[in-house]
C-alpha cells in the first residue's frame, strides 16, 4: 500500500524519504555489523564493546521510520514531505503538531530499545 498524504502521527512522508530511511537502515546494519566483526576480532572489553550502540541506533532509527513511515525529525519540526526530496511543507494545526511528536517520541524509544538489545547481545558474547 502506497500512503501518498500526510496523517498526523501516523505519516509523514512518502517515496523518496521512504527510500532515504530504508537506505540509512542499510548503512547503520553495515556499520553495525563491521563494528561488531571489529570489536570481536580485537577481543574487546565487555566496556569497550558498549560501542556498538551508536552504530545500532542508526540502524534501528532507519529501519523503523521506514516501517512506520514516518520520519521522527519531521515530527518533532511539524513537517512532512511527499514529493520532491528537501521540499518540505509545514504542519499548521497544533494538534496535528502535537501527534507527530507524540509519534517521534515513540519512535525514538523504540529505535532505543532495538539497539539496546543489539549491544547487549554483543557485550554478552564471550571473548
Amino acid at each position: 500500500m502506497s500512503q501518498t498524504e500526510y496523517i498526523p502521527g501516523t505519516c509523514n512522508i512518502g517515496g523518496g524519504e521512504l527510500t532515504r530511511r530504508r537506505m540509512v537502515a542499510v548503512l547503520g546494519l553495515i556499520l553495525t555489523l563491521s563494528s561488531a566483526a571489529t570489536l570481536i576480532s580485537a577481543e574487546a572489553s565487555r566496556q569497550n564493546r558498549l560501542g556498538i550502540f551508536l552504530p545500532a541506533l542508526v540502524m534501528s532509527v532507519g529501519w523503523v521510520q521506514s516501517r512506520k513511515r514516518f520520519c521522527l525529525a519531521y515530527g518533532f519540526a511539524g513537517t512532512f514531505n511527499f514529493g520532491t526530496l528537501g521540499k518540505l511543507s509545514k504542519v499548521s494545526d497544533q494538534a496535528d503538531r502535537a501527534a507527530d511528536r507524540k509519534t517521534a517520541i515513540k519512535i525514538f524509544a523504540q529505535s532505543a530499545l532495538y539497539a539496546a538489545l543489539v549491544t547487549a547481545a554483543v557485550v554478552a558474547l564471550p571473548l
